[in-house]
């Protein structure tokens, strides 16, 4: 695992030390991954909801079928592999 260093004002500090000993955390370390990934979570949440307008305002919809279904998942993993 990769380390970084950071400089935090004196009271900035003093909270995050205080939510390490409040929260059960055992080190900073593990209590700012854990802020990291709610950030990372809340990003894609942000990304999934801009998809779905889009989706939503992309024109007129198509009738769901089986076969329409399966062309969207043979298209989702054509994508999947070619980024690999």
């Amino acid at each position: 695992m990769d380390t970084m260093n950071i400089s935090l004002p004196e009271p900035m500090k003093k909270f995050i030390e205080e939510e390490v000993s409040r929260g059960g955390y055992s080190t900073v370390s593990e209590y700012i991954r854990s802020i990291l990934r709610e950030e990372q979570k809340r990003k894609a949440q942000e990304k999934l909801e801009a998809m779905l307008l889009e989706g939503l305002e992309s024109g007129h919809p198509s009738k769901m079928t089986k076969e329409y279904l399966q062309e969207i998942r043979r298209e989702a993993r054509e994508r999947l592999k070619s980024k690999k």
